[in-house]
């Protein structure tokens, strides 16, 4: 049993979660528990882990998608991944945001408040104007178009990825398919993934740390006050995970559902305790590769993609949440509020930070669109970090199954030229 604990990162991760829970439950904690030396202690597991991470995620990001594009080989085939890359992210929140509404709309209206909830000091809230189709462009490219070196120091994944996507397709126009440089990035990228490896053999103490952390702050009596919402937040979103996304994914590639829960475990449980999709992309890239047989290519594209666009887990959230809030709030939603809602989850779910509660100006975007009061956010506030860690975790499930899904076509594709070149030399 503890040699198979040794060697099982999912049981580990497990065991340190129980372990937490277990130990934050046997005893009482007084208010100022935060204070207390022991307790700091203890989340030094959480900081160190994050903290490690954020210094080399940027640096695994650009590494990954240079190599991954230089080693696709022709710019022609690099069109074809990318286009199947967001053709598959934007079909799958479609699906995402279409169960969340459908759902919504079949069940029952929430009784209308009387009276609204009080907005906190600490929380922001968006103009209308910076809801609009432009500035949400402008934003977007705000976001993109600035120094890589300042994006890898502020973490900025939107801007890190653009530019290592346009560095990448200018290296492979340039240059011959043998340089020396492809090399170059070949050795760092390999020695970045070896120091990865290393960062992920902590996952289990920072797991500890953020589920006693959580125990401790009795984060448990929210879920009280938003109970049935919570609900069927959840259960949506687990329809997606366990039953759209795995059902793509044996359609396509004919994986058997054990073997694909059994590779995932490991990055979603991460992604469940962090509520990072960013944090959890090194692990996802391992497993892609050592589970699941991805080559590094597809994973080193994809999966750095789908760390900032592919957000169905936020995209159904955001649509659930719209429809709950304009019933409580009374807002008469039109044919055109529904599709204004139905299109602002998808486009601001794009670019959302892979971060804990990364969704928020966003699902505020979705309120303005709709026409519903910015206020009802502090409803969300509510319930939406409990909720966070679930949704994350599908995420990052249909990050992955991306990256089978177009190695697959990929494999397929590579089978078909060869047959028509063996037919042409037959010829």
């Amino acid at each position: 049993m503890w040699n198979k604990l040794r060697q099982s990162l999912p049981l580990q991760l497990l065991f340190a979660a129980v372990t937490a829970w277990g130990i934050a439950s046997l005893f009482s904690f007084d208010s100022n528990v935060a204070e207390q030396g022991w307790y700091q202690f203890i989340m030094l597991g959480k900081t160190t882990y994050l903290g490690l991470l954020k210094m080399v995620v940027g640096i695994v990001v650009m590494l990954s998608l240079l190599q991954g594009i230089t080693s696709i080989g022709s710019t022609m085939r690099l069109k074809k991944i990318g286009r199947s890359t967001l053709l598959f992210y934007s079909f799958t929140s479609f699906i995402a945001v279409s169960i969340g509404l459908g759902a919504s709309l079949l069940l029952p209206a929430w009784e209308p408040l009387t009276s609204a909830v009080p907005v906190g000091d600490n929380v922001t809230l968006i103009s209308a104007e910076a809801a609009s189709g432009g500035a949400i462009a402008a934003k977007l490219l705000n976001m993109a178009l600035v120094n890589p070196i300042a994006a890898l120091s502020q973490g900025n994944l939107l801007a890190i990825v653009l530019f290592s996507f346009l560095l990448g397709m200018a290296l492979l126009s340039s240059l011959p398919e043998k340089h020396p440089l492809f090399e170059v990035l070949s050795g760092l990228n390999k020695s970045v993934n070896t120091l990865v490896s290393g960062i992920i053999r902590l996952a289990p103490l920072a797991v500890f740390s953020i589920v006693f952390e959580f125990t401790v702050s009795g984060n448990s009596s929210l879920f009280k006050q938003l109970a049935m919402f919570a609900l069927l937040v959840f259960t949506l979103t687990a329809f997606h995970g366990a039953v759209v996304l795995p059902s793509i994914a044996k359609f396509v590639t004919g994986i058997s559902i054990k073997r694909l829960f059994k590779a995932l475990s490991a990055p979603m449980a991460m992604a469940f305790a962090t509520s990072s999709s960013s944090a959890t992309l090194p692990l996802s890239m391992q497993t892609a590769e050592q589970e699941l047989g991805v080559s590094q290519s597809t994973s080193s594209m994809v999966l750095p993609l789908g760390s900032v666009m592919n957000m169905d887990g936020t995209a159904l959230f955001e649509g659930v949440a719209a429809i709950f809030l304009a019933q409580l709030f009374g807002v008469d939603l039109t044919t055109t509020g529904l599709v204004m809602i139905f299109i602002m989850a998808m486009v601001s779910s794009i670019g959302a930070p892979g971060m804990p509660s990364g969704s928020m100006s966003g699902m505020q975007m979705v309120l303005l669109a709709a026409g519903i009061p910015l206020e009802a956010i502090a409803i969300l506030l509510i319930i939406e970090r409990p909720l966070d860690t679930f949704r994350t975790a599908v995420n990052v499930e249909g990050d992955l199954i991306a990256a089978i899904v177009i190695d697959k076509w990929q494999q397929d594709e590579r089978a078909v030229n060869q047959a028509d070149s063996q037919y042409t030399l037959a010829q």
